[in-house]
């Protein structure tokens, strides 16, 4: 039997791939981060089955629980909230366990990330990223990462809430004044927005409103060396 880790929309639910419904149709039992959530997107496609949750607080434990269904001979799917499982969302100590366990294939089913669909409009933010999802809401701790990030030299990729962005990029400013910064804001949604400049004035851009409203995607882009545009004249192997 198989566990499929299946992407579902971050916004706009035209980004659900056929696939995907496919699988959701077809599979015994659906787990999910939460069942209120997933039924509502399963609602739309028409799709009824049975929900087991599977989030954060309960992953080890559910995570046994599929494993014995996928040992009775049912098919499971497993759907985060939003985007891919995994990524910054429950999902990747589910796929372990299965994996481990070694008598079902875990079968990815992609398709909507915030991260690839950010990178996809940043345009030219190096050769290299890294993912680092959300950082520590304490400042001290994230403070240290940022730091951590920066000396890396390669631009990243931070989710943020709208409680937080302006304290983390207030943060980035700090650590790294001269930086880019490309921020999306309610990706694939209705009010979707990206706002892209200085780390200075993607920050006044922000502070300028009353409200701040929706999920953040955020590529922050070291400052270019002089070097970093120069090719690499050392002869091929």
């Amino acid at each position: 039997m198989n566990l499929y880790m299946v992407a579902t929309p971050i916004g706009n639910l035209e980004d659900m791939t056929y696939r995907a419904v496919r699988i959701l149709s077809e599979v015994d039992v659906i787990a999910c981060e939460d069942t209120r959530h997933t039924m509502q997107l399963l609602s739309h496609y028409g799709i009824h089955k049975r929900l087991i949750a599977c989030h954060a607080h309960n992953e080890a434990e559910s995570a046994e629980g599929i494993l014995n269904l996928l040992g009775s001979g049912q098919n499971v799917a497993y759907c985060s909230d939003a985007g891919t499982p995994g990524v910054s969302d429950p999902g990747a100590r589910l796929a372990e366990r299965v994996r481990a366990d070694g008598s079902h294939k875990v079968i990815p089913v992609p398709g909507a990330s915030a991260v690839t669909a950010l990178v996809s409009v940043a345009g030219n933010i190096g050769k290299s990223f890294t993912f680092e999802g959300f950082l520590s809401p304490k400042k001290g701790r994230r403070r240290k990462r940022l730091e951590e990030l920066f000396s890396a030299g390669n631009a990243f990729v931070i989710y943020e809430s709208p409680f937080r962005i302006l304290k983390t990029l207030e943060d980035i400013s700090e650590v790294s004044p001269s930086c880019r910064v490309v921020a999306g804001r309610e990706l694939t949604k209705a009010y979707e927005e990206i706002i892209a400049g200085s780390i200075k004035s993607v920050i006044e851009s922000l502070s300028r409103r009353e409200r701040i409203k929706g999920e953040f995607a955020v590529i922050v882009v070291p400052e270019e060396s002089d070097d970093n545009d120069e090719e690499d004249t050392e002869p091929e192997a």
